[in-house]
């Protein structure tokens, strides 16, 4: 019933969104004839049934036609967005085309260009892939044998039809150039087909560091399938923290509770940070790892030192980040809670459309550092980048 409901909904604004496009875009002088309104419709409606249309024709087997048509919408999903927020920005400055008359139709056709320009950008910022940030986290617990040791964390891949085999190559290959220490996934390593990333599991083993792998189901491993998401992450030699932790150097564990959210969408909701903290030392560091960035308040007063997370993709297409924004504050980068410090990545790969617009995919390579955190903390910005 939930997923029923979220899936009207989702194509109910699908549907308002190239309504709105097509109204706005119906008379503008490139467009205002005959053959202009036929082709802008023919366009609307392709777009409207090619994502969905894709996805049915994978399901059915039609594999090919499927990826294809598939790849098409998600181009065109993003691209409808930019031009709606763009055009929406117009109708905002000129009232809906009520004052400025005379700048209207340039207004409005140079939102077009600028939404295709940003689409493009997009689409580039996707392909070019994820972005280093290095950032060093002191932590007033951390032994010392634990100095300097170095965390990957990668996030919200979305491994499925639209980014396979070939993304996943070029990602591991990028994080074993790091040689980190270990390497953590805060959720959806899979977008939402289990069957599609259980053939990539082989290459999957490739990712490898000395103290592991460690993952923790996000919202989309529990869409694509709780027990067979976590086989699929165990059967690539990935550690699965289900409400656990481990103990990496004596006196540092990893902890890691499966997204809260997603459990309570499928079934009843999972994460249990007292489970997870179970054993933990009272004056041990502990990292957390946890998809969606919240409950960030009560991670530091259970004495978690580092809270690594993703989920928001940090908007993936400006403006979209100011809708993210209202629901996890706490949208992307770090953040200093109560004396914790909490990573929020934008994600390593991307969710729908294949575009970053002003909002690049990121690895972040963090290493540990004895002693407390200065104050006022770094920020996202100001860590080093390459």
């Amino acid at each position: 019933m939930r997923f029923a409901v979220f899936l009207a909904i989702a194509l109910a604004v699908w549907l308002v969104q190239h309504i709105y496009v097509g109204w706005r875009l119906w008379p503008l002088p490139a467009i205002a004839s005959a053959v202009g309104h036929r082709a802008m419709v023919a366009v609307l409606v392709a777009g409207f049934l090619s994502y969905p249309l894709g996805r049915i024709l994978y399901a059915a087997g039609w594999h090919a036609a499927g990826r294809a048509l598939e790849y098409a919408g998600a181009v065109w999903m993003g691209t409808l967005f930019l031009l709606f927020a763009s055009l929406l920005f117009v109708d905002v400055v000129t009232l809906g085309g009520f004052v400025l008359r005379p700048w209207v139709g340039a207004l409005r056709t140079a939102a077009v260009a600028l939404s295709v320009v940003a689409a493009a950008a997009g689409l580039i910022s996707a392909r070019l892939g994820p972005r280093v940030v290095r950032l060093e986290v002191p932590m007033a617990t951390l032994p010392q044998a634990a100095d300097g040791l170095t965390i990957a964390h990668l996030s919200d891949v979305h491994l499925g039809t639209i980014l396979g085999p070939s993304f996943l190559e070029r990602l591991i290959g990028r994080t074993r150039a790091l040689e980190p220490d270990l390497v953590v996934i805060t959720g959806d390593l899979v977008d939402g087909d289990a069957g599609v990333v259980e053939e990539m599991v082989p290459q999957m083993r490739e990712l490898r560091a000395p103290k592991g792998v460690f993952a923790v189901l996000g919202n989309h491993e529990f869409y694509a399938g709780r027990d067979r998401s976590r086989a699929l992450l165990e059967g690539a030699g990935f550690s699965v923290l289900d409400n656990a932790s481990e103990e990496l150097v004596p006196g540092l564990f990893l902890a890691g509770v499966p997204d809260a959210r997603g459990s309570a969408q499928t079934g009843p909701a999972e994460a249990d940070l007292e489970a997870a903290l179970a054993g933990v030392g009272e004056d041990a560091a502990v990292v957390l790892l946890q998809h969606a960035p919240e409950a960030e308040a009560r991670a530091a007063a259970a004495g978690v030192g580092l809270m690594l997370n993703g989920h928001t993709h940090g908007g993936q297409l400006w403006p979209f980040h100011y809708f993210v924004q209202r629901v996890y504050p706490h949208l992307a980068g770090v953040y200093r809670v109560n004396g914790m410090t909490q990573v929020v990545s934008r994600g390593s790969g991307q969710w729908g459309p294949p575009m970053r617009f002003l909002a690049p995919s990121e690895i972040y390579l963090i290493t540990l550092r004895s002693g407390r955190p200065a104050s006022p903390p770094a920020s996202a910005p100001d860590a080093e980048r390459q």
